[in-house]
């Protein structure tokens, strides 16, 4: 028998319970497992297993190379396997603990569940009033007690903007203290996410409704990202930057500061002119930015490689695909309220080469200053 599986996470945690308490109670047979990482440092994850009615078991998983996250994944699916074998559960909630990211845990279930699993969809709870605040943190998970990992260094803004941005289904909470600005920027931040308001009794039919992990894991590739058109509703805006000539490393450098804290969340993918063959990836939240090797543009391919780039990809380079430097581009993009698109547009282009600079070509760009060497080349 195969079992259905929805997989429901967030750093709001009220809002995350409301919704995986709505599920318990609007479909009947449903479970929820949920594994308690604030007790890693004790050596042990903490599992919960209940439905509608309250506890059914619990248990303890040991943590596995020092790592919770780690630990989670290796308890998780057996025990959804056996739920599936006992055939008395009609859809398996799993309610992830805050900090952790769904991908991890969609693709751990869609990899390993085989024919005993179904992940058919993945939702993230949010409080509407909750997404600047959380969205604009740039304290590390460590501080704020919510590390999976004595190495994790991720923040709260970059992991919550992860979290929001995976899930196909946002579940609303009706939350009093939300404004019009708030939910301008939840439907920017996310325009393609189905926003369900929790209590309406909708999670029950969406929780069934299906999903692809390799289709949302190349909606997240920095190459092909389905990112946000321009906006500008209730003071927040959304800016699209897009440029063909390549930016100059050590100006773009100087200015990566400047460009972090100019909104609430930005991303993207960029191109400097030491690197012409290299695609960077862009993605900063909270005022901390997290630029990383995208590997090589299509056009920096011999056309035999073409063959194993995956359609999605090939696809999205033949959209905005240049005469010249084909898939090779600027485009960013920066949602936050009180957005300052024209101070952020110059600020922009004043790191990208000069006329005498570009016209130089691609040998002479390749010697300009290593300004990323720190941020992207590996230390031996």
């Amino acid at each position: 028998m195969t079992l259905p599986v929805v997989i429901v996470g967030g750093l709001h945690s009220d809002a995350r319970r409301s919704a995986v308490r709505e599920l318990l109670t609007t479909v009947p047979g449903s479970v929820a497992l949920h594994h308690d990482l604030s007790t890693a440092a004790e050596g042990t994850v903490r599992r919960l297993v209940r439905d509608a009615s309250g506890e059914l078991s619990r248990g303890e998983a040991p943590l596995v190379n020092d790592c919770a996250c780690c630990a989670l994944r290796e308890d998780l699916v057996p025990e959804l396997r056996r739920l599936a074998a006992d055939g008395l559960t009609r859809l398996a909630v799993v309610e992830l603990w805050d900090s952790v990211e769904p991908r991890a845990m969609a693709e751990v279930v869609a990899a390993h569940g085989g024919a005993a699993l179904d992940l058919t969809n993945v939702i993230t709870a949010v409080d509407p009033a909750l997404v600047l605040p959380y969205l604009a943190n740039g304290d590390d998970l460590a501080e704020a007690g919510l590390a999976s990992a004595a190495t994790d260094q991720r923040t709260v803004g970059d992991t919550w903007a992860r979290q929001l941005e995976y899930a196909p289904v946002l579940a609303l909470v009706d939350g009093a203290d939300a404004d019009a600005e708030d939910r301008a920027l939840l439907a920017q931040l996310h325009p393609t996410a189905r926003r369900v308001e929790t209590a309406t009794g909708e999670l029950a039919r969406i929780a069934f409704a299906g999903f692809d992990t390799e289709a949302a894991a190349a909606a997240q590739h920095p190459a092909c990202a389905r990112l946000p058109q321009e906006a500008d509703e209730a003071g927040v805006a959304t800016f699209v930057w897009h440029r063909h000539r390549p930016f100059h490393p050590e100006r773009l450098y100087a200015a990566l500061e400047d460009l972090a804290c100019a909104a609430a969340r930005s991303r993207g993918r960029f191109w400097l002119a030491d690197r012409p063959d290299t695609l960077l990836a862009w993605d900063a939240a909270g005022g901390a930015l997290c630029v990383e090797n995208g590997g090589p543009w299509l056009a920096s391919l011999p056309d035999a490689a073409w063959e194993m780039v995956p359609p999605v990809r090939r696809a999205a380079a033949a959209l905005g695909w240049h005469p010249e430097h084909g898939d090779c581009c600027q485009y960013l993009v920066f949602t936050s309220p009180g957005l300052d698109r024209d101070g952020l547009a110059r600020l922009l282009e004043s790191c990208l080469l000069t006329d005498a600079e570009y016209a130089a070509g691609r040998e002479a760009w390749k010697r300009l200053p290593t300004a990323f060497g720190a941020l992207l080349d590996p230390v031996s």
